[in-house]
Parts: C-alpha cells; sequence; structure tokens
C-alpha cells in the first residue's frame, strides 16, 4: 500500500463526506468505483473516517431518517431504504423509535393529497389506507388517524 494511492483516496471520502453524511457501505460504492481494485486501501481509509468521526452510521441513519420523514415518507419505507444501504439495523431501529412525530406526517400527507376529504365509504377509506400504506406507514399509524 503506498502513502501516495492512500492519500488519494483518502481526499476523495472526505471530499465526498463533506458534501452529505453517507452510510459505510454508500462510501464504500463510490470509492470502488471510481478506484477500482484498491479494496484494501479503501477498508483502511473507511476505517480512518470512523475513527475520526467523519463517518458515521448511527448519524448518517438519524439524518437520512429525519430528511425522508420531511418529505412524508413512513417508519417502514425509510427502515427498507437504509437496510438497503446496508446500515445496521441497530441504529435504524434506534433512529425510528427516536422520531415522534409519525402520526402529524400521515396526517400531512392525507391532507396534501385527499385535501381533507374525510372517506364516506369502503373504498374511500381503503383508497386512503393505501396511500399512506405505500408511503411506509404501519397499520397502527393508519388505524389511528382514520
Amino acid at each position: 500500500m503506498t502513502s501516495e494511492a492512500f492519500a488519494l483516496v483518502y481526499n476523495k471520502a472526505l471530499d465526498l463526506a463533506s458534501r452529505r453524511e453517507h452510510s459505510r457501505y454508500e462510501l464504500m460504492q463510490k470509492l470502488n468505483k471510481r478506484f477500482p481494485e484498491t479494496i484494501p486501501i479503501i477498508e483502511d481509509v473507511l476505517d480512518k473516517l470512523v475513527t475520526n468521526k467523519i463517518l458515521d452510521d448511527e448519524r448518517f441513519a438519524e439524518m437520512y431518517l429525519n430528511s425522508r420523514a420531511r418529505k412524508g415518507f413512513g417508519p417502514k419505507k425509510i427502515e427498507m431504504e437504509l437496510n438497503s444501504k446496508k446500515v445496521d439495523s441497530f441504529f435504524i431501529s434506534n433512529a425510528i423509535e427516536a422520531y415522534e412525530d409519525w402520526l402529524e406526517n400521515a396526517k400531512n400527507e392525507l391532507q396534501k393529497k385527499f385535501k381533507g376529504v374525510v372517506p364516506i365509504d369502503y373504498k374511500s377509506t381503503m383508497k386512503q389506507k393505501q396511500f399512506l400504506f405505500n408511503r411506509g406507514f404501519t397499520t397502527q399509524i393508519i388505524e389511528r388517524i382514520l
């Protein structure tokens, strides 16, 4: 392992990390695409970033969850997205439990989509439930607001 290669990969990793939060897996994919066949160096770079608290999957999970929740997505969809980014399930569950506005988010999404129309029959109720379910809200949340 050359120090020049390490410095090159490390600087690129810092550049990427300075733009937004990344999961370790995401950053690994980006660096591997840019510097193929340097996986041992990339692993060392990622370890150094974690040690220096520049790269943190727990912080990433919290920030990603907050961002997606503000856009109207529910806990199940966000959990699935974080799993696809290879974030540890412990961090995911902690972030989901810490977030308190799921009911409010579901109500806001219903308001935006259906303009406050209260479902009067089975078909319209199911349409609203399906909408919230597709947005990633749990059945408990859906039942509480409908």
